[in-house]
């Protein structure tokens, strides 16, 4: 497998990100923060996983491949990256592909990982957590997570048992996407802003 972006080898570092189950690498949200970023020194690479390719090419919605072969792919993608450069590189993605590659952390030589909006549980299904593997984190993993989203929200991930090497970030009154009421004062545009901004600090911080 080869990412979506081409890399930009004038850059500092790899930011190599997956997106989310039922949307591709050229959502409106991955698009978003790959403009972003497109002034700063991060090089952000997008990737699709097979299934979502298979979907762009026929139209048709198709579920994600079995969760094995999802780290599979981006095992596949990472290798691919460290051969063309051997720059920093930060790897993440928008809830299940960032899922994914918390997954990966201490399998791969990656600086670390970033996610947008972790699935901490189904919506509505707080019980059944998809939080073993982050209680016990060998590299820093950041989560950067809307204050309302129905995957995990504040007050739920509050209450949960987390590796001291995860750091939280809150998007204000942000939903699974960062989009926030307008009642809130706060706009989607400034929250996915804050996103990409936190995510430059974490990286630029790293050495």
């Amino acid at each position: 497998m080869t990412p979506f972006d081409p890399l930009n080898l004038g850059k500092k570092y790899t930011l190599l990100l997956a997106h989310g189950a039922g949307a591709g690498a050229n959502s409106d949200f991955m698009q978003a923060l790959r403009l972003a970023f497109e002034p700063s020194d991060i090089d952000l690479v997008r990737f699709e996983f097979g299934y979502m390719q298979q979907m762009t090419e026929t139209g048709k919605r198709r579920p994600p491949s079995p969760f094995n072969q999802l780290i599979e792919q981006f095992s596949s993608v990472i290798a691919w990256c460290q051969e063309q450069t051997s720059r920093p590189l930060w790897i993440g993605g928008k809830s299940m592909g960032g899922r994914v590659a918390s997954h990966l952390l201490g399998t791969s030589t990656v600086m670390g990982g970033i996610v947008y909006g972790y699935p901490f549980h189904p919506p509505g299904k707080p019980d059944k957590l998809r939080t073993e593997h982050l209680q016990q984190i060998t590299k820093p993993l950041h989560i950067i997570q809307g204050e309302r989203d129905t995957f995990g929200s504040a007050a739920e991930v509050s209450e949960l048992t987390l590796d001291p090497g995860i750091e939280l970030h809150w998007i204000p009154d942000g939903d699974h996407s960062f989009k926030p009421r307008k009642r809130s004062g706060y706009t989607l545009p400034s929250n996915l802003a804050m996103a990409a901004s936190i995510t430059q600090q974490i990286i630029l911080d790293s050495e």
